[in-house]
């Protein structure tokens, strides 16, 4: 299974983000934290170079929180920092800015010491579906932007202000042109980064998941589906059977990515 998806939208919003880097302070980027170290995009590190980063975990509410702890701690150095959330939650905004403004705090002193009021400008950047614009929302205070739970829902860039000293610029989620690691790309796969309809068989990538989530997480699988972690069982016990008494895979493969998706099994995280 060779996955591979980078539609002419994304070519463009790379280009957009190139432009718009000059003009920003701070990058906020957005990771999902149930494939967190897949959400990197090396072409989006590549441009970020040299600005300050804010790695934004989200989603940490379907993921498992301990190990997200663990990889953000790598994320933590002298011009980047990290806050682990969920961009719906209560008080997300008000972290978001705390961080935001820290990170800033060199071109904030500066403007203070002239006697002038700075505006810190910042780029919110990431994969498809990890969030960004449900959590530009929040920093808003109202919906400014379109979400939805399935990649390439945001596919312009926008300026927002979120008070009268922080301007958003608010990017479509990217990938990058040749998804090389295959791990990678069934990661952002499993989390629907990428749409699930660029997969010859679905049936081989919910195979795929459960053998990948099985490795750490066998005691939610189990609970969840059952003892016998196969299609073939899963479909049999939830009873998703065609005409003449034949096993309906393809609903069932569906049924046990969006389980997995909408947290039904349990927090979850893939790297």
């Amino acid at each position: 299974m060779k996955i591979n998806w980078f539609p002419g939208h994304m070519k463009k919003a790379l280009r957009e983000i190139k432009e718009n880097l000059s003009r920003c302070d701070v990058i906020i980027y957005v990771l999902d934290s149930r494939a967190p170290l897949s959400s990197v995009n090396p072409s989006l590190s590549r441009l970020a170079s040299g600005k300050p980063i804010l790695y934004v975990f989200n989603k940490i509410d379907l993921a498992d929180e301990t190990r997200v702890k663990e990889i953000a701690k790598d994320f933590k150095g002298e011009r980047s920092d990290f806050v682990i959330l969920n961009s719906t939650m209560s008080g997300a905004s008000k972290m978001i800015r705390t961080k935001l403004l820290s990170l800033a705090k060199d071109k904030i002193e500066k403007a203070k010491a002239k006697g002038i009021k700075t505006v810190v400008r910042a780029i919110v950047v990431g994969v498809p579906n990890s969030g960004k614009s449900t959590l530009v929302n929040n920093l808003c205070g109202k919906a400014k932007t379109n979400v939805g739970n399935r990649p390439g829902v945001t596919k312009t860039t926008q300026w927002l202000s979120i008070g009268d000293n922080i301007e958003l610029c608010d990017t479509p989620g990217t990938l990058y042109p040749n998804l090389e690691n295959q791990d990678i790309a069934k990661n952002l796969l499993f989390v629907g980064s990428i749409k699930d309809d660029i997969v010859a068989d679905i049936v081989e990538l919910a195979e795929e998941f459960l053998k990948k989530a099985d490795k750490n997480y066998h005691n939610l699988l189990v609970s969840r589906f059952g003892n016998e972690l196969t299609i073939e069982a899963i479909a049999k016990k939830r009873g998703y059977i065609l005409s003449k008494n034949e096993l309906d895979e393809t609903r069932t493969a569906f049924a046990i990515l969006d389980d997995f998706r909408k947290g039904r099994i349990g927090r979850i995280t893939l790297d």
